[in-house]
């Protein structure tokens, strides 16, 4: 695989993979997009020496493994397509668990409402949680 099938593949990815609706300003498409190879000929550097790496050096510069990049892009794609819930799928019983049968179900409803809550909203169920109202 080479470099520019590796950036083709990360793109795509990118605009594949889901928005976090809870945390919008934390992005795991940016990660992503520092994981995409530079073309080391399009690089104003590649005609000057290089200076010695640092600690500090992004991973898009550092040279390359293609296995191990075929590898990272065949994980996240598994991930999008839900392979492993597929495989492993979860049964009822451990959804539903006897102490408390609607855990998840309100785990979710959670989730979903929480990006629409205004400030006191958040407030107001950060205290109810503090002083146990519910």
């Amino acid at each position: 695989m080479n470099t520019s099938n590796i950036a083709k593949h990360y793109a795509r990815i990118i605009s594949l993979w889901p928005k976090d609706p809870l945390r919008p300003t934390i992005s795991f498409q940016a990660a992503l997009q520092k994981r995409i190879p530079q073309d080391p000929a399009s690089s104003p550097s590649s005609t000057h020496p290089t200076p010695p790496r640092e600690a500090s050096v992004p991973l898009s510069k550092s040279p390359i493994d293609p296995k191990a990049e075929e590898r990272n892009i065949n994980a996240l794609y598994s991930l999008l397509d839900n392979r492993y819930s597929k495989k492993y799928p979860v049964s009822d019983s451990l959804l539903k668990p006897k102490s408390n049968p609607t855990y998840y179900e309100d785990l979710m409803r959670e989730l979903e409402q929480a990006p629409d809550r205004n400030w006191f909203q958040r407030t107001f169920n950060k205290w109810k949680g503090f002083l146990r109202l519910s």
